[in-house]
């Protein structure tokens, strides 16, 4: 994703405070900060199910959500918070169904009845992939006004295969890579904490769609 006024100066500050390479956007130990894993392997640990009726099961060391006739939007989160972080995983989804990452979002009780809210990292076969959405706040995609897509990133999403996300929060700031191509940079005061959500859209099919994800892991910043 190229932005036609990027602060560069951020972006390449941010990057090597933790130590991440900016053509690559791989991350480094050698960076400030430690890696915590937010799924075991084994278990939902460390996560609950906020709306929605989608089933969320651990199967061959990933966790799997797979829709449900007749559900709303749901949100498999983790129950603490996150501020300014580098978040990584893998997802691999099914080519029928539109799923994301909820980042620094919420869920309050006067606010749509406790509807899950905030900044969403795409998931689809489409060419959206990395885009951030405002997920049942302004349900919009973010600062897209501001941006050109490029055929690299449209194409950095695979259909069919494990998928690498990197998702770098600082301050204002939110850039995604998927498959090491940098897909979006937005600037956006709205949310600054908020956990992490894994959702499985609403979906009508003939048969159940579903959506994976491995080596979920965070490093707070």
């Amino acid at each position: 994703m190229k932005y036609k006024t990027v602060a560069w100066g951020v972006v390449i500050a941010s990057l090597m405070c933790i130590g991440m390479s900016l053509n690559a956007a791989e991350t480094e130990e050698a960076g400030r900060g430690s890696w915590t894993p937010l799924f075991d392997g084994k278990t939902l640990d460390g996560w609950e199910q906020i709306n929605g009726t989608a089933k969320y099961v651990v199967e061959d060391g990933a966790i799997k959500g797979t829709t449900v006739e007749g559900s709303p939007n749901s949100f498999l989160c983790t129950k603490k918070h996150y501020s300014d972080f580098v978040l990584e995983f893998e997802v691999l989804v099914d080519d029928r169904l539109n799923s994301g990452v909820q980042i620094r979002s919420n869920s309050f009780s006067d606010f749509k009845d406790g509807r899950v809210h905030g900044y969403q990292a795409e998931i689809a076969v489409n060419g959206n992939a990395g885009l951030i959405y405002d997920e049942a706040r302004r349900a919009q995609w973010v600062d897209m006004e501001n941006c050109e897509q490029t055929d690299e990133a449209k194409a950095a999403f695979k259909k069919g295969e494990w998928n690498k996300f990197i998702i770098l929060c600082v301050g204002d700031n939110i850039f995604t890579w998927i498959n090491g191509v940098n897909i979006a940079h937005i600037s956006d005061s709205m949310t600054k904490s908020g956990f992490i959500g894994l959702q499985v859209h609403a979906f009508r099919g003939e048969t159940p769609a579903w959506v994976k994800w491995r080596n979920i892991r965070i490093r707070e910043l």
